[in-house]
C-alpha cells in the first residue's frame, strides 16, 4: 500500500533515535566533564560544518530537478545556517577559540568533517525529495543533542544564554521546517522522485556520520591529560 507523505515522515522521525551509547562525548558535556578544549574544537568543527551544509543546501535548491516545495525546505535550511553561523560566534567566544588567525589555523578532523562531506555527496547525487527525508532523519536526532548540550553548558560550565544561543536555536521546536518538510515529501511522492527506502539508507548514513562527528571530539577529550 502506497504512503501518504504524512506517513512517510512521521515514520522517519519517529524512528528510534541512534543507540544512546553511540554519543559518547554527550554525557560528558551533560555532567560537566568534557575537557572545555574540546568544547572549543566543537566550535571550531562548526566553524567548518555550517557553510558547507549551508552550500549544499542552497545547491538543492536550485538545481533545475529540484520542484518548488523541495526548494522552498532547502533555501529555509540554509536561512537557518545563516543564523547558526551568526549564533556560533557567541559560543566560540565563551570557549576561548581566540582571534580569527587562530581559527583559520585550526586543522578540522576527518571523522567530525565527514557529514558535511556526505551532505554535499547527496546535493549532487541525491533525489531532492531523498534528501529532505534523510535530512530530516538526522535533524529529530540533533535537535536533542542541542538540548542536553545547552543544559550542560549553562548548569556545569556557566556559560550565558547569547552563548548557548547556537545550541537553543536548534533545539527550539520548528513547527514551520516541519510544514515545509511535508509539502516537499508530498511533492516528490506526486511526481513519481521519491524512492523511501533508499531515503532511508541515505537517512542511515547521515546518522552513521553524525556518529562519527562526536566521537572523532569523544577521542580527542579522551587524549586529554
Amino acid at each position: 500500500m502506497a504512503r501518504t507523505a504524512r506517513e512517510l515522515l512521521e515514520g522517519t522521525t519517529g524512528k528510534p533515535a541512534p543507540d544512546p551509547h553511540a554519543n559518547r562525548l554527550l554525557p560528558l558535556i551533560a555532567r560537566g566533564a568534557a575537557q572545555r578544549s574540546t568544547l572549543a574544537a566543537l566550535a571550531l568543527e562548526q566553524g567548518h560544518v555550517i557553510p558547507a551544509d549551508r552550500r549544499a543546501f542552497l545547491h538543492l535548491a536550485e538545481r533545475p530537478d529540484t520542484g518548488p516545495d523541495c526548494a522552498a525546505f532547502f533555501t529555509a535550511l540554509a536561512e537557518g545556517e545563516a543564523l547558526a553561523l551568526d549564533r556560533l560566534a557567541a559560543y566560540a567566544d565563551a570557549c576561548g577559540c581566540g582571534t580569527g588567525a587562530a581559527r583559520a589555523a585550526y586543522e578540522p578532523l576527518a571523522g567530525c568533517q565527514s557529514y558535511p562531506a556526505y551532505v554535499a555527496w547527496l546535493a549532487m547525487n541525491g533525489s531532492p525529495a531523498e534528501v529532505v527525508l534523510a535530512l530530516t532523519a538526522d535533524l529529530a536526532a540533533w535537535g536533542g543533542y542541542c538540548t542536553t548540550i545547552a543544559e550542560g553548558l549553562r548548569h556545569h560550565y556557566g556559560f550565558a544564554d547569547e552563548a548557548c544561543g547556537f545550541f537553543d536555536l536548534f533545539a527550539e521546536p520548528a513547527p514551520e521546517l516541519r510544514r515545509l518538510a511535508l509539502a516537499a515529501v508530498r511533492e516528490g511522492l506526486e511526481t513519481d522522485r521519491l524512492d523511501a527506502d533508499r531515503a532511508h539508507r541515505q537517512g542511515r548514513v547521515l546518522q552513521t556520520c553524525e556518529t562519527s562527528f562526536w566521537h572523532a571530539l569523544w577521542e580527542q577529550d579522551q587524549r586529554v591529560p
